[in-house]
């Protein structure tokens, strides 16, 4: 089992048989917060949407982006693109195998290493359900 944060670049790893946690911490690191008026304001980057765990891999939907030009593009009026960019892939222990720079920005996936292709949601687009090959 796998989770991650969707603020900041922490991506968790259960081995539930073997009873192991592994934790590991991007160059973002944890969620940055400020609090103001007792509510919890992010400051540093939008995360991970998506994680699935395949036979062979972990795969990760990730943004990457700053709070900080996302409020820049919003008070400019510029509508940016939803969704991150990259697919990170890293071994059952964690390890980085390899990390894909997409053509468009996605939330959700769907992994079918036998065919060899990412399924994912475009949520920028009349058509949403795009695929990729790997």
């Amino acid at each position: 089992m796998a989770v991650a944060t969707q603020l900041g670049e922490v991506l968790e790893i259960y081995d539930m048989k073997g009873n192991i946690r592994k934790v590991l911490y991007g160059p973002n690191g944890e969620p940055d917060f400020e609090i103001a008026n007792g509510y919890g304001i992010p400051t540093g980057i939008m995360g991970f949407s998506d994680v699935k765990v395949t036979d062979k891999y972990i795969y990760a939907v990730f943004h990457g982006r700053s709070f900080r030009e996302i409020s820049k593009q919003v008070r400019k009026g510029i509508k940016g693109q939803d969704g991150g960019k990259y697919i990170y892939v890293f071994s059952l222990t964690g390890e980085p195998v390899c990390c894909y720079t997409l053509d468009r920005y996605i939330y959700g996936i769907d992994v079918n290493e036998e065919k060899g292709i990412i399924t994912a949601v475009d949520v920028n687009s009349d058509e949403p359900i795009v695929e990729f090959k790997i």
